[in-house]
């Protein structure tokens, strides 16, 4: 099993560097982190009184690591999972937050289990997660990729504007789709054919 910190790794190489898209509201990004982050944790990089985006550019990829596995799995108890889920709801709550975990409760609850749905990992959620996971722990991390993969599709309905991050210009998989299916089995991703059809609404 990979460490935490091997994962925080893939992550911001999954991330890429700076960024400073209009169309991300989570404004100017590098390696992942976004300036809202830094402005929450007040990291001043530069030391110059203020959290701007030339902190976001001056952002190295070791504290990328470190903001990740203090903030985005330590702080939220990730490590509390069940090891087949550490690595994608990880991923998931540094692109998504709390909705990382409120993607797994909504899906236990459609399982059966009576889950709340509140973005935190009590012991509710993981007394039903455990269970899952030892019914099938592939088959849970494979759902959970799934649900992933939809949500994102969602996300691009209600907003033009995201829809560049689920479909590419030539009209195959965008960025969130492709992240998504790095955690699930290849038996479970998408055709060309079927995403096309996916979002074929979206003109």
């Amino acid at each position: 099993m990979k460490t935490v910190r091997q994962i925080a790794e893939e992550i911001v190489a999954r991330e890429g560097g700076f960024v400073n898209d209009p169309d991300d509201p989570g404004g100017a990004t590098n390696h992942g982190v976004t300036i809202h982050t830094l402005r929450r944790l007040g990291l001043d990089l530069n030391r110059d009184g203020r959290v701007d985006v030339a902190d976001v550019r001056q952002l190295d990829r070791v504290q990328a690591v470190d903001i990740y596995i203090r903030h985005y799995f330590e702080a939220p108890g990730l490590g509390r999972l069940p090891d087949c889920l550490q690595a994608p709801v990880f991923d998931m709550f540094v692109n998504a937050g709390s909705n990382a975990i409120r993607i797994l409760q909504q899906m236990l609850a459609r399982m059966g289990y009576e889950t709340g749905v509140d973005g935190v990992l009590g012991p509710q959620t993981l007394r039903h997660v455990h269970l899952a996971a030892a019914r099938d722990a592939a088959l849970l991390a494979d759902a959970y990729g799934i649900e992933r993969r939809n949500y994102y599709y969602r996300l691009a309905d209600g907003r033009p504007a995201s829809r560049k991050y689920a479909r590419r210009q030539n009209g195959s998989k965008g960025g969130w789709i492709l992240r998504a299916e790095e955690f699930i089995s290849p038996r479970f991703h998408l055709t060309e054919a079927e995403h096309r059809q996916r979002v074929a609404s979206w003109g």
